[in-house]
C-alpha cells in the first residue's frame, strides 16, 4: 500500500488543496525514510477461509465450545434445530492449556491458551480416531464469538489460526460472529452459516434456557439432602431441552417438564451457608473446569451457595452500552450537521429498538425462569450499576466487563446480596486485573464490611488459590452463621421450632420455592418468611 493511499484515509483529507495533499504525502515519505521504512507497505492479511458455502453445509460439522457446559450443549442443539451439523467440544482442561502454550504466541492470557489448546487437542483426537488432516480441514469448522477493545478476546480468532497452522491444520476454518454485530454481519448470498433472525432466535433461546437451568441447579445443589440428586435432575432436564431445541419443539414445555424433575429433589434450606457471588472476567467466571480451578464446584464443596452471573447480564450490558453511546453521540455537534448530530441516522429509532430489545429480553428471561421454577430471581438494573460505579470507575472506560465488576461489588454490599464476592480473572487480563482490581481495593476500603477476594488464574497454582479462597470463606461462614442466629433470636425461634414451622407451610417447603430476598443468606431469608 502506497503512503499516498494511507494519507488519503486521514480525516479532512478531501478538503485539502492539491498543494497541501502533495506536501502531506512528501512529509509522510520523508518520515518513513528517516525510520528506515520502504515506500511500499505490505499489511498482513489472514488468507485462511473464514466461512463455508451453502453447498458445503451438508458435509460441514461445526464445533462449539466456550461457555458453561449446559449453554454449550443447548447452543449446539439449537443450531442443529435449524439445519446445521453442530457438536460440542469438551470443557477445556490442563492438557488444553499445555497445547495452547505449545502452539500459541507467548504472553497470551489464560482463556486464550485454554480455548486455543482445546481446539488443537480436539482436532488431534479426530486425527487419532482415523480421520486425515485433509478430511478434518475440509469437513469441520469451529464457531466462536468475536469482540473488540482492549481485551485480547478480539484477537482470539487470529491466535486460533496461528496455532492451527503450527499444529499442522493450516486452512482449518474458524467462523466468527461479532457479539455486537447483530444482523449487520449477515452478508453474502452464499454464506453457509446464515446469521439471520432464525439464527439469533435460536441462540437467544439456548442462552436463556442455559441460564435458567444453571441458576436453578446452583439454587438447589447446596441444600440437597441426597448428594448428587441435583446433578442427576440437571442431566435429565438438559436432555429435555436438547430434544426440544433439536426438533423445533417448545422449549417452554421442556422447561415445564424440567420443573417437575427439579421438584423431586429434596432440600433443607435451614442450613446457614455463605452466599458467594462470583464475578470477574467473562470466560474465567463462566467456565466450569480447569480454567478457573473448578471454582464453583470447590465453593459448593466447602459449604457455600454460589451466585453465578448469567449470560443475560452480558447481553443487557451490551444493550446498555449501545444506548448510552447513542445518547452521547446525539450530543455531539462536530462534523454532524444536525443540531444534535447523527443527521439522517434516526437515533431515536435506534434507542426505541434497543429499549424494545431490553424489555423483550427481560420478559423472555422471566418467562423461561418462571416456567422452570426459578421464581424471584433478580436481574441487575444496568443504569443503576452504572450510576453506583461511575464515581469510582468511569462508565466511558470500556473493556471486558468494564464498570460492571465494580458496580456488582457495591450492589452486593449495599443491598445485602452476598456474604462474600470473588472476582476471578486470568493472570495478566488487562481490563480486569490491570484496572478493575485497583479500583476494587478502594471499594473494599470504603465498605470495610465487604469480604472481597480477587484471584488470578494461570493454569497452575490451584492449591494456592483454593487456600486463599478457604481463608476468606471462613469469614463468610462466620458471617452467615451469625446472621442466621440473629434472625432466629429476633423471631424468638430455635432451629427445631423453625423446622416445624417450615414443615407446616406447604408453599415454603416446596423444593422450587425460594424465600424473598431480605438478607444475603438463604437460610436467614427462609426464617424471616416463615416467621
Amino acid at each position: 500500500m502506497k503512503f499516498g493511499l494511507l494519507t488519503q484515509e486521514l480525516e479532512g483529507y478531501d478538503q485539502l488543496s492539491d498543494e497541501e495533499k502533495e506536501e502531506l504525502e512528501a512529509y509522510a515519505l520523508k518520515e518513513a525514510a528517516a525510520l528506515g521504512m520502504a515506500e511500499s507497505l505490505t499489511h498482513w492479511f489472514d488468507e485462511n477461509p473464514q466461512g463455508f458455502s451453502k453447498s458445503e453445509r451438508d458435509h460441514i460439522t461445526i464445533w462449539n465450545s466456550g461457555l458453561s457446559w449446559s449453554t454449550d450443549l443447548f447452543v449446539s442443539a439449537a443450531l442443529r434445530g435449524i439445519g446445521y451439523h453442530v457438536k460440542t467440544m469438551p470443557v477445556p482442561d490442563q492438557e488444553s492449556l499445555r497445547r495452547g502454550k505449545e502452539f500459541g504466541n507467548r504472553g497470551q492470557c489464560n482463556p486464550t491458551y485454554f480455548t486455543v489448546g482445546n481446539l488443537i487437542k480436539h482436532l488431534q483426537s479426530l486425527e487419532a480416531s482415523g480421520l486425515s488432516r485433509e478430511e478434518i480441514i475440509k469437513n469441520h469448522t469451529f464457531l466462536t464469538a468475536g469482540a473488540c477493545g482492549p481485551c485480547r478476546f478480539g484477537t482470539y480468532v487470529t491466535e486460533y489460526r496461528k496455532a492451527l497452522r503450527d499444529a499442522g491444520f493450516e486452512g482449518f476454518r474458524v467462523v466468527l460472529f461479532q457479539q455486537q454485530g447483530g444482523l449487520r454481519q449477515a452478508t453474502g448470498d452464499d454464506q453457509g452459516l446464515e446469521l439471520n433472525p432464525a439464527f439469533f432466535r435460536q441462540l437467544i433461546k439456548a442462552f436463556l434456557a442455559g441460564d435458567v437451568v444453571n441458576l436453578m441447579a446452583y439454587r438447589l445443589r447446596p441444600y440437597e439432602t441426597t448428594p448428587g440428586a441435583t446433578n442427576a435432575a440437571l442431566e435429565e432436564v438438559r436432555q429435555l431441552v436438547i430434544e426440544a431445541l433439536e426438533n423445533s419443539r417448545s422449549v417452554l414445555v421442556a422447561l415445564a417438564r424440567g420443573r417437575r424433575i427439579f421438584e423431586a429433589v429434596e432440600v433443607d434450606r435451614l442450613q446457614p451457608k455463605p452466599m458467594v457471588s462470583v464475578i470477574g472476567e467473562f470466560w474465567a467466571m463462566t467456565t466450569e473446569g480447569d480454567g478457573n480451578y473448578h471454582l464453583q464446584r470447590f465453593l459448593e464443596q466447602e459449604g457455600a451457595e454460589v451466585a453465578i452471573q448469567p449470560l443475560v447480564n452480558w447481553v443487557l450490558f451490551i444493550i446498555w452500552e449501545q444506548s448510552r453511546d447513542t445518547r452521547r453521540r446525539m450530543e455531539l455537534r462536530h462534523d454532524d450537521q444536525a443540531r444534535k448530530g447523527l443527521q439522517g441516522r434516526e437515533p431515536w429509532k435506534k434507542l426505541a429498538m434497543l429499549q424494545g430489545a431490553k424489555v423483550a429480553l427481560i420478559g423472555l428471561f422471566r418467562l423461561f425462569a418462571n416456567t422452570v421454577g426459578l421464581r424471584g430471581y433478580h436481574l441487575p438494573d444496568m443504569n443503576e450499576i452504572a450510576r453506583i460505579s461511575h464515581e469510582h470507575y468511569d462508565n466511558e472506560l470500556r473493556g471486558g466487563e468494564g464498570h460492571m465488576e465494580v458496580g456488582k461489588l457495591i450492589d452486593s454490599v449495599e443491598d445485602h446480596r452476598a456474604h462474600m464476592v470473588i472476582s476471578v480473572k486470568p493472570f495478566g487480563c488487562m481490563p480486569s486485573s490491570g484496572v478493575s482490581d485497583g479500583v476494587q481495593s478502594l471499594i473494599a476500603a470504603k465498605y470495610p464490611q465487604a469480604i472481597f477476594l480477587a484471584i488470578e488464574t494461570s493454569g497452575d497454582g490451584e492449591v494456592n488459590v483454593q487456600s486463599r479462597v478457604q481463608m476468606m470463606l471462613f469469614k463468610a461462614h462466620q458471617r452467615a452463621q451469625a446472621e442466621f442466629e440473629s434472625v432466629l433470636n429476633d423471631c424468638g425461634l430455635d432451629r427445631e421450632q423453625a423446622a416445624k414451622k417450615l414443615n407446616r407451610s406447604w408453599r415454603a417447603r416446596r423444593t422450587i420455592h425460594y424465600p424473598p430476598h431480605k438478607l444475603a443468606g438463604t437460610a436467614a431469608n427462609q426464617i424471616l418468611e416463615i416467621a
